[in-house]
């Protein structure tokens, strides 16, 4: 099944923030590439890799607001396996 989802206008702007910022990891960064590139983008889906790496951002204490704005995104436009 595939997923209709697009990142909105505020997790966009996070997701951005969180690529841009020197002080973020790697595996947020990986997160917020993936929403914005499904920004505009309903056909596009979540990979397994950005979705692993979404849920590491979501599950780590020292994450920014901004970072996890755009892991949840993330993580949302993922499609499910049937």
């Amino acid at each position: 099944m595939t997923n209709k989802k697009v990142t909105g206008k505020k997790a966009a702007s996070a997701a951005s923030k969180t690529i841009r910022s020197t002080g973020t990891g790697k595996a947020s960064k990986t997160a917020g590439g993936s929403a914005l590139s499904q920004r505009k983008a309903p056909k596009k889906q979540t990979s397994s890799r950005a979705a692993t790496a979404a849920s590491k951002t979501l599950r780590d204490g020292r994450t920014s607001k901004a970072s996890k704005s755009a892991a949840g995104s993330t993580l949302a436009q993922k499609g499910k396996k049937r």
